[in-house]
């Protein structure tokens, strides 16, 4: 269950509300077998469940009986807004049902009992629910698996940081199949679900509107596959719905993101980046996207210098996008000359590949495998992975912190850096 955690050590090992004396008559003995206080099974529904432990710790095995619910997964969900992480959930009811059954276990519970109970179905649920809450957790640091988090960011609107995005999202998931989420925080404009030609539904919204609610049932139900190894988290939220968050949402996601994915490619708008600096505390590889003009080179050597001092941790890979030969604004020579530094990828610009890859409902790299563009992109993601696994060489053991670093004079133009461009 998904509450936010409290200290475990006034946790009650075991309670439960049953609506019946019959019921209770039949667990109280078996409780009392268990080691447990025979008093901490009470008369009363799931409602009163809810109701108790929303002022008080929720133990380590909770038993509720569902008998007098009208609507059993809805008021599941009001439990589980009540309920501590790891605790083990044994429902009660009268309905025998597959579908409820199914369900039930897919919200979280544990352990479906049919009425009228019996000692000995009691005794195994409640020994198999003691195992499952004694057993190791699978978040255990000590045994956690790798996860490479990639933030994509376009210095300016229409540079293909959406298209950069989607493809290598596409790229991890399929050529290196390794479980990926691909998370777009363009929340009312965003194009990710569109390019997999998908419905975005409506679980970022959700995520923003309860953060309280977010755990891995909920990145279960409310991500949308796109393949067996590609889930996305989008949204396409009314336009005159203002964003309305502080940003916690974003952040419990992205543990989330990490727990259930080995990989997460993050499109992040740039006006995100500069309201939520924090999504960027995990995050292992920065692509910057790109392109040879005036404007995107102003905007380069900015969001530059703010990943210098919000975000040092993080590998910045430049790729400039949608490239033309002899049509640039500015040269490769004298943009790199600007920006202080080198452009890591060049990416051809391919109207045709992009136009076919539309038209499929396809991801850009799918669409275009043997193109010049597409090559590039996989080359990209190569290089993702791999500065990942020297950036793991060279870890520091303490990382500074993001926020206590945040500096807004970082965000101005540096007055003292021209940029070479033809004179109008």
């Amino acid at each position: 269950m998904n509450a936010p955690w409290k200290p475990s050590g006034n946790r009650d090992p075991f309670a439960a509300f049953l609506c019946d004396e019959a019921a209770l008559d039949v667990l109280r003995p078996i409780v009392v077998e268990m080691g447990w206080q025979p008093e901490k099974c009470a008369r009363g529904g799931l409602r009163n469940a809810v109701q108790s432990l929303s002022v008080t710790a929720s133990p380590n095995i909770l038993m509720v009986d569902l008998s007098e619910s009208g609507d059993p997964l809805n008021d599941i969900n009001a439990l589980a807004e009540v309920c501590e992480p790891g605790t083990v959930v044994i429902a009660i009811g009268q309905v025998n049902d597959v579908r409820l059954y199914r369900d039930l276990l897919a919200s979280g519970i544990h352990d479906y009992l049919l009425k009228p109970l019996s000692a000995g179905q009691l005794r195994d649920a409640l020994n198999h629910a003691q195992a499952v809450f004694a057993a190791p957790r699978t978040s255990d640091p000590a045994a956690a698996k790798r996860h490479i988090s990639t933030a994509v960011v376009g210095t300016r609107g229409g540079v293909g940081a959406s298209t950069l995005a989607t493809s290598l999202a596409w790229l991890f998931s399929t050529d290196h199949a390794l479980p990926t989420a691909l998370f777009d925080l363009d929340v009312h404009f965003g194009t990710g679900a569109l390019a997999l030609d998908l419905e975005p539904g409506r679980g970022l919204t959700d995520a923003i509107d309860s953060p309280s609610r977010i755990d891995g049932l909920f990145i279960e139900r409310a991500m949308i596959r796109a393949n067996d190894n590609l889930a996305i988290l989008s949204a396409e939220a009314p336009i005159n719905a203002p964003l309305m968050t502080d940003g916690s949402a974003f952040v419990q996601l992205e543990e989330e993101f990490r727990q259930a994915f080995e990989m997460t490619v993050i499109d992040l708008p740039r006006n995100m980046l500069i309201n939520f600096p924090h999504l960027l505390a995990e995050v292992n590889v920065v692509v910057l996207a790109t392109e040879m003009t005036l404007a995107s080179a102003r905007d380069t050597i900015r969001i530059l210098s703010w990943l210098k001092t919000n975000a040092a941790h993080a590998q910045t890979i430049v790729v400039a996008n949608k490239v033309q030969p002899g049509v640039t604004e500015i040269s490769k020579a004298d943009f790199e000359a600007s920006i202080e530094r080198a452009i890591d990828f060049t990416v051809p610009f391919d109207a045709k590949g992009a136009a076919n890859a539309a038209k499929l409902g396809q991801t850009f790299v799918d669409a275009n495998r043997s193109s010049k563009a597409g090559a590039t992109l996989r080359r990209v993601a190569d290089q993702v992975i791999g500065a990942s696994d020297e950036s793991a060489l060279d870890d520091e053991p303490a990382k500074k912190s993001l926020l206590g670093s945040f500096d807004l004079k970082s965000l101005l133009a540096k007055k003292d850096r021209k940029v070479a461009a033809p004179a109008e």
